[in-house]
This record gives C-alpha cells, sequence and structure tokens, in this order.
C-alpha cells in the first residue's frame, strides 16, 4: 500500500471499533487522556468492551512518510490534491483488514478532514460520526499559500520550528491551553515529529476538497464537539454544521473554558460525548 497508516489499540473488543483520528501537528497521543477517560467511563457504566483504536497519519508518530511519487497528482504550487482521498482510502481499508466493514470515526481538526472524507468516498463504512474542533471548508487561498509555505520551510531546514506557534500562549486562549502542562506536553510531541511528515500533512491538507456537501449527507448517528475558545472552529462554526445534518440526529457539545485540542484539556467532557455516539449506534443498530 502506498499510503500507510499505523495503528495504536487503546482497547480491545468485539462490538464496532471507536477509532479516533488526531489533529496535526501531532500524532495518536494526542487522544491519550481521552482514551482513558472514555475506557473508565465505559467500565462504570458497564458497557461491554469495544475496539477503541487511534491510528497515525502518514508520516506522524510511528507512520512512514509517503513518497511523493505515490501521492497523485501535485498542483503547481505543491498541494497534493489526492492524497487525503488516498489516505481515506488506506483508513477504510485497514479497518477491513481487521476484519470490520463499519466503525465509530471520530477526527479531531485535520481527524475531522479525513473522517468527513471517509464519508465521502466511504459512506458504507461508517456507523457513526464524531467530528471535533474541525471545519468542512477548503483552504482559502491565502490560508493554502500558508500550509504551503510551512511544509517548503520544514522540508529545507529539516526543522519542526515553522508549527511550533501551536504551542504560542495567546491572551485569548484557555487557561489550559496557557497552562505549562500544555505547552511541555505539546511542545514534546511536536518536537519528536519528522519535519517531512509535518510537510507531508500540510501539502495533503492543502490539496483537500470542499467537504460542506457532506453534512446533509450523513445518516448515521452524530456528535459534534468544540471548545467554547477554540479560534478557528468554534461554536459559531459549527454549529452551522449541525444544522446542515438534516437527515441524522446530531448533538453538540461546547466545552467552557476550551481551545482547539479539546480531547486533551477536557478529556472527560470528550469521553462522555463520545461515549453517548457509542450508545445511540448501538441502540440504532
Amino acid at each position: 500500500m502506498a499510503v500507510e497508516v499505523v495503528n495504536h489499540m487503546y482497547r480491545e473488543g468485539n462490538e464496532l471499533p471507536l477509532i479516533l483520528c488526531h489533529g496535526f501537528p501531532v500524532d495518536h497521543r494526542m487522544w491519550d487522556r481521552c482514551a482513558t477517560s472514555l475506557m473508565e467511563l465505559a467500565d462504570e457504566q458497564e458497557f461491554v468492551p469495544f475496539p477503541i483504536w487511534a491510528p497515525d497519519m502518514p508520516g506522524a508518530g510511528d507512520a512512514p512518510i509517503v513518497d511523493p511519487d505515490d501521492v497523485g497528482r501535485i498542483a503547481p504550487d505543491g498541494a497534493y490534491e489526492d492524497a487525503l482521498d488516498l489516505m481515506a482510502d488506506a483508513y477504510v481499508q485497514m479497518l477491513h483488514d481487521a476484519g470490520y466493514e463499519q466503525a465509530i470515526w471520530a477526527g479531531l481538526s485535520m481527524g475531522g478532514y479525513l473522517v468527513l472524507n471517509i464519508q465521502r468516498r466511504h459512506p458504507e463504512s461508517v456507523a457513526g460520526i464524531a467530528l471535533l474542533d474541525t471545519k468542512g471548508d477548503a483552504d482559502r487561498p491565502a490560508a493554502r499559500a500558508n500550509r504551503l509555505a510551512i511544509a517548503d520551510e520544514c522540508e529545507r531546514e529539516h526543522s519542526v520550528a515553522p508549527v511550533m506557534f501551536f504551542v504560542e500562549p495567546n491572551p485569548n486562549d484557555s487557561s489550559i491551553k496557557r497552562s505549562a502542562a500544555y505547552i511541555e506536553q505539546f511542545s514534546t510531541w511536536i518536537n519528536e515529529q519528522d519535519p517531512e511528515g509535518i510537510a507531508w500533512r500540510e501539502r495533503m491538507a492543502a490539496g483537500r476538497p470542499d467537504l460542506n456537501d457532506q453534512f446533509e449527507r450523513i445518516t448515521a448517528p452524530a456528535a459534534i464537539v468544540c471548545g467554547e475558545q477554540d479560534p478557528s472552529s468554534s461554536p459559531a462554526v459549527m454549529q452551522p454544521m449541525a444544522d446542515r445534518m438534516v437527515h441524522t440526529e446530531v448533538t453538540l457539545t461546547a466545552i467552557e473554558d476550551c481551545g482547539h485540542f479539546s480531547a486533551w484539556e477536557h478529556p472527560e467532557d470528550v469521553a462522555d460525548a463520545l461515549l453517548a455516539l457509542v450508545r445511540r449506534v448501538r441502540d440504532a443498530r
């Protein structure tokens, strides 16, 4: 397979898997706190154990970087126009290889782009869908150019410095995002990434299509989660996404004093929303 993801299992089980898709510029470990809360909450509520997976995207964590010859079309500006499709196909193939036809897919930020694209390309594989701190828009020209400039610099300098702004505190950020614990943890994770892997994901995201037409096509139980102080995916951005999901039941959880990485900042609240989604998927089957 030209595009490879590396799966990490928090828990095994015989029910449909819950697949946690991580954000940028880190890897699956951003789900650690939430997965722990999710397992504890599931045990308290005497849930039948279900698989909880958290794959690494290509070039993140343990997953290898994709050779440029295997990314499909490359736009004149360097964006990878087929890479998100190839990654979505790889995630669904991972699911099939494990013997499952469907999963509950949860994606945060860039992981949300992936989950929406799985809905677009493989709707039959979606038993439930959770979108966290994300959006359906393709990049506007300035944002696309900025992504590609970051990718160029990461490759040229072989450095993760161009994405360290993710840990720079801002007075408008949540108290947790401004905390020493957040800054230390996310700095460590970013510094452990491969600069070329960061560049690959930036080029993939820059080339993604607009996915706003997918919301009204979702028929599986759905959940939307966001931080009230998320600078890019606040409730004002994500409520309209929920409003477009007219063919399913959708819940929206807006978390106080929470920024972009809600699954790390408030793992218990996110776990509660995800477990409620798992329950609704089970009830619908």
